[in-house]
């Protein structure tokens, strides 16, 4: 199973695109603070994920400002040029 859901701040959002079919895309970074138990002792966590939407949920996406804190879920995958981790959002939650 491949599912990721996390809350997390939007940190930078780039210009609409469109896919080779014609679908609405949008790509953007978020990031993600929190404190949780790993081997019964606490540890902060702070991680920055580029993430891209599309479809519907790129539209949603757009509607969020820089700065504010959305709740997230989708999946990883690779990125476009097959470096790195690209979260994609499937769905979202504002807060």
């Amino acid at each position: 199973m491949n599912r990721v859901v996390m809350t997390a701040q939007v940190v930078e959002r780039r210009a609409m695109r469109y896919t080779p079919a014609g679908l609405p895309a949008l790509d953007l970074s978020l990031k993600h603070e929190s404190e949780v138990t790993e081997a019964g002792r606490p540890r902060k966590v702070s991680v920055e994920i580029r993430a891209v939407g599309i479809g519907a949920v790129a539209e949603q996406l757009q509607k969020l400002a820089v700065g504010s804190t959305a709740g997230f879920a989708g999946f990883l995958g690779s990125q476009r040029n097959g470096k790195g981790v690209l979260f994609h959002v499937t769905e979202l939650e504002p807060i």
